[in-house]
């Protein structure tokens, strides 16, 4: 396995004290690198709730240590954290893209965007037991329950991806294009990629609509 998945980076700062802290409190218990991987993907997935109505696309807003700092992100740094705190404990990490269609935001998000795609949707992966596994721990439990959509479960063995539908049926979540692997965030091509499509809400390196993104969720 390659140094560069291991190693602390801009974004993915596993070197950082409080990244550290978190990751070693976590897998106090866990014996093993997929007992370690499954319990930081909850901790992750629950303890910092998804909230996309702020996000900084500067170096120091997207890092893993700032969503402990936050105590909020979106799906990247939220991803990001995944990745710094297994690598601190020994478990390759990188990051994967995608452009998704997501059919359950808010109306006020969707009608400032302009749109219901978002691209660069960011998930961690981790090496376990020989190969790549894809984790999501964007959205945590209670806003999953306020869409009506089952929260994403991870076993360590098999992708945990969005689903297609909710629990009703009607259509959730569409992966749209492939935006491929990286080993630390991609920095310049998601702001270009944000200000390409939502030039109504990106002023500078990020924005903030106000409010709270579960607060305003709903079926």
């Amino acid at each position: 396995m390659d140094a560069q998945y291991l190693r602390s980076t801009k974004c993915i700062d596993s070197a950082h004290p409080a990244v550290q802290r978190f990751a070693k409190e976590v897998t106090a218990e866990a014996t093993t690198d997929l007992d370690r991987a499954i319990a930081l993907y909850y901790a992750v997935r629950d303890c910092y709730r998804y909230d996309p109505y702020r996000v900084d696309l500067s170096v120091r807003g997207m890092r893993a240590s700032a969503v402990i700092e936050r105590e909020y992100g979106f799906c990247i740094p939220k991803a990001t954290l995944l990745a710094a705190a297994a690598r601190h404990v020994g478990i390759p990490s990188r990051l994967g893209f995608a452009d998704v269609k997501n059919h359950l935001a808010t109306e006020k998000l969707l009608r400032l965007m302009q749109t219901d795609l978002f691209v660069f949707h960011g998930y961690a992966e981790l090496w376990l037991n020989g190969q790549w596994v894809k984790a999501t721990p964007a959205f945590n439990k209670s806003l999953c329950e306020r869409f009506n959509v089952a929260s994403l479960e991870f076993d360590g063995r098999h992708d945990s991806l969005f689903q297609q539908f909710n629990q009703d049926g009607d259509r959730y979540m569409e992966y749209i294009r492939d935006r491929g692997q990286f080993d630390d965030v991609p920095l310049a091509e998601i702001v270009e990629a944000f200000r390409k499509h939502y030039p109504a809400m990106m002023a500078g390196a990020g924005y903030d609509v106000g409010g709270r993104f579960e607060d305003e969720a709903g079926p």
